[in-house]
């Protein structure tokens, strides 16, 4: 069966960004088993997000913007892989782009894409695009996604030949990259800030929400709050070890801001 990767475009145009990941896309279609669509954000309707938080605290679907941010969500649910491709607009993602991630947000707190695939494309004329990749790299990595790294390149008009050829060898190679962890759909060992990040904010989550909370339930229901990690991993000697440690820091200024006696730090791992 083959595997569906989809593409959201944060722009109309037809020029660099989605020539990009057309290039993209079919060099992997190449490598075999997948088949891909690219979505263009401006062809759906996307309120701005108003940061009521009603979406962390009451659900999603509690949003006062009745638009397609679901139609998107489901689309992305259905993929085994995502692609985020934006260009450089003032040294920063898309504003189309932009208001797709914010609203997201409930994911950033409640992740779900474990196993799925995720990599980023970003045109950029001047500067900063190292940085914007880094940006939806960390974006999709905390939706779940297992990242890989995404590309950016300089894009005159019109492009050199020279231009031309440079960008479709590193289009290949990302393909290559991203079709093999796409392929191999594994739950990675997290990295160390990326545990201290799960481990304390779940310990803060613990402490100041409870069940009246969209969060609070989401974590409960899948035994967040006991587990190791979002998912059963390998976690060597130290992360084991740091554990109970971060969820004992974490506990010690939660408890402090809130003014609560603190206690001993939790002994699961």
């Amino acid at each position: 069966m083959k595997k569906k990767v989809t593409a959201f475009v944060g722009t109309p145009s037809k020029k660099h960004t989605h020539k990009a990941v057309r290039r993209f896309l079919d060099d992997l279609e190449s490598l075999g088993d997948v088949e891909s669509e690219i979505l263009a954000l401006s062809d759906y309707k996307l309120g701005f997000c108003r940061g009521c938080k009603s979406c962390f605290a009451r659900g999603e679907e509690t949003c006062p913007e009745k638009d397609d941010r679901d139609v998107l969500i489901e689309k992305m649910g259905a993929s085994d892989g995502v692609v985020f491709a934006t260009p450089n607009f003032s040294f920063h993602v898309s504003g189309q782009m932009k208001v797709f991630l914010d609203r997201l947000g409930f994911i950033l707190h409640r992740p779900r894409y474990f196993g799925k695939a995720f990599t980023s494309i970003v045109a950029q004329g001047i500067y900063r695009g190292h940085k914007m990749v880094r940006y939806l790299d960390f974006v999709g990595a905390g939706l779940g996604f297992n990242t890989v790294k995404g590309t950016y390149f300089t894009a005159f008009e019109p492009m050199t030949k020279a231009e031309e050829e440079k960008l479709d060898r590193v289009l290949a190679k990302q393909s290559r990259r991203f079709h093999k962890t796409l392929m191999d759909p594994v739950r990675p060992v997290p990295s160390l800030l990326r545990f201290m990040g799960f481990r304390m904010g779940r310990t803060a989550m613990r402490l100041e929400l409870d069940e009246r909370s969209c969060d609070y339930r989401y974590y409960r229901d899948r035994g967040w709050f006991e587990s190791g990690y979002y998912y059963p991993t390998r976690l060597g000697p130290l992360k084991k070890a740091a554990g109970p440690l971060f969820d004992a820091i974490q506990e010690k200024r939660t408890k402090k801001r809130l003014g609560l006696k603190p206690s001993g730090p939790e002994k699961n791992d």
